[in-house]
């Protein structure tokens, strides 16, 4: 449901931002605390709606989010496992850990922009 959802993006969120190999992506996200609510907040919609939860995830899309960002291919990697890192945590079950990285997955040439 919506409230694990939300914890484990909290969570996650909060990993890239202590991660030196991917924080410096993520400069906005961190500039402030509201920042860094909405994002966790978007983010969490996003993973809802595209797990097949009920919300509506009303930003960007992944090439018009990510362009000219930059993202290098270790970001990425760094940020997966970082959200692993959380999938684990919060004991998500292999199945919904499995769709959700090969929802990411997926998504990487719309990120990775090189």
């Amino acid at each position: 449901g919506k409230p694990a959802v939300q914890a484990v993006v909290n969570d996650f969120v909060d990993r890239i931002l202590a991660d030196e190999r991917a924080n410096k992506w993520f400069a906005h996200t961190s500039s402030s605390l509201e920042n860094t609510n909405a994002y966790k907040a978007k983010l969490s919609d996003f993973i809802c709606q595209n797990t097949g939860g009920p919300c509506k995830y009303t930003g960007q899309d992944m090439i018009a989010a990510h362009k000219g960002r930059g993202i290098t291919d270790d970001a990425f990697k760094a940020v997966v496992e970082d959200l692993v890192t959380s999938l684990d945590k919060f004991k998500v079950p292999e199945k919904e850990k499995g769709q959700l990285l090969g929802i990411l997955g997926s998504m990487k040439p719309a990120i990775v922009q090189q």
